[in-house]
């Protein structure tokens, strides 16, 4: 089995653009403003199928059921989702401030937990996220803050620089601000409480839906002033959680990286750059992501300077 690559699905939304266009080469539907594109999912209603190869045209839920064993590892269970969705997030303005439900109250709201990790690909100077609370701010002067639309002042803001990743926990309240190219690597949910929308009409028109009752729930007060972790050469990991780890490797030409078959199922990211597979022979290009099954090795050599992340343990 090869390393496979998927159709990317691009999703339409009020703070994204065209900026994939220029920065990933992607073409994008006509006249869309689109923020997300779907890298891999298995859900109901959207459903990844391979690019190319042998097996082009098949979805991810297909394989899975066919073959989980030869994917995912001996015992892996082929009717259960596969665990991870990835996304590229092209962010023109300021997404809304938000909470995905921890995984103790996600089903009383009717709901899925969601643990996701931000990298920062690309950015524009000045560039922020907005992540956690500012020390010492209570449930009781946020909700009033909420009720005043001064949410603002009591959540933590901070500049990113490419490079950049921070883990979005379930719980861990959280907005994107303009002018950031992340790749979200996360959970398989779309549980999303929108907490507050700073005063923005939706694609319709209209003001977009806020969940208050159940973010006020879902939020972790005790979260304050979480940091990033922040560029460094080399090896380096950038998440490690139940959910999966995230390591991050930096190759000039030539270097390598070896990832062999019998460990588990693998996620291979490419920031920017290119690497040749030399065990298929297959370039992975910029922008580009990958599934490796269990049961195929790669060993990846860079064709230029290059970032790759790769995500296991799921």
């Amino acid at each position: 089995m090869e390393l496979l690559a998927f159709k990317p699905l691009y999703m339409e939304r009020v703070w994204g653009g065209r900026g994939l266009e220029a920065k990933l080469g992607r073409t994008l539907p006509d006249g869309k403003v689109i923020g997300e594109s779907w890298e891999l999912v298995d859900r109901e209603g959207e459903q990844s199928e391979v690019a190319e190869g042998a097996l082009a045209g098949k979805t991810i839920r297909e394989l899975l059921e066919a073959s989980a064993a030869d994917i995912l590892g001996p015992g892996r269970d082929g009717s259960a989702p596969f665990p991870i969705l990835i996304k590229w997030l092209d962010c023109q303005e300021r997404l809304s401030l938000q909470v995905h439900p921890p995984a103790d109250i996600a089903p009383a709201l009717g709901g899925e937990p969601k643990t996701e990790n931000w990298y920062i690909a690309e950015c524009d100077p000045g560039a922020s996220l907005i992540v956690g609370l500012k020390k010492g701010v209570t449930r009781a002067q946020f909700t009033q803050a909420l009720e005043d639309n001064q949410a603002e002042e009591c959540v933590l803001r901070f500049a990113v620089k490419a490079g950049d990743s921070i883990l979005v926990e379930s719980g861990r309240m959280h907005a994107i601000d303009a002018g950031n190219l992340i790749l979200e690597i996360q959970q398989n949910s779309d549980t999303t409480y929108r907490v507050y929308d700073w005063g923005r009409l939706g694609l319709d028109g209209a003001p977009r839906q806020l969940h208050i009752e159940e973010s006020l729930k879902s939020i972790d007060f005790q979260d304050f002033e979480p940091e990033p972790v922040q560029i460094a050469a080399g090896t380096q990991t950038l998440a490690d959680c139940k959910e999966f780890r995230i390591r991050k490797f930096e190759l000039e030409p030539g270097d390598t990286i070896e990832l062999p078959a019998g460990e588990g199922a693998r996620l291979i990211h490419i920031v920017n750059g290119q690497v040749t597979d030399q065990a298929s022979g297959k370039a992975l290009n910029k922008g580009g992501n990958y599934l490796q099954p269990y049961v195929t090795g790669a060993h990846l050599q860079a064709d230029a300077p290059t970032t790759v992340l790769v995500t296991d343990q799921f």
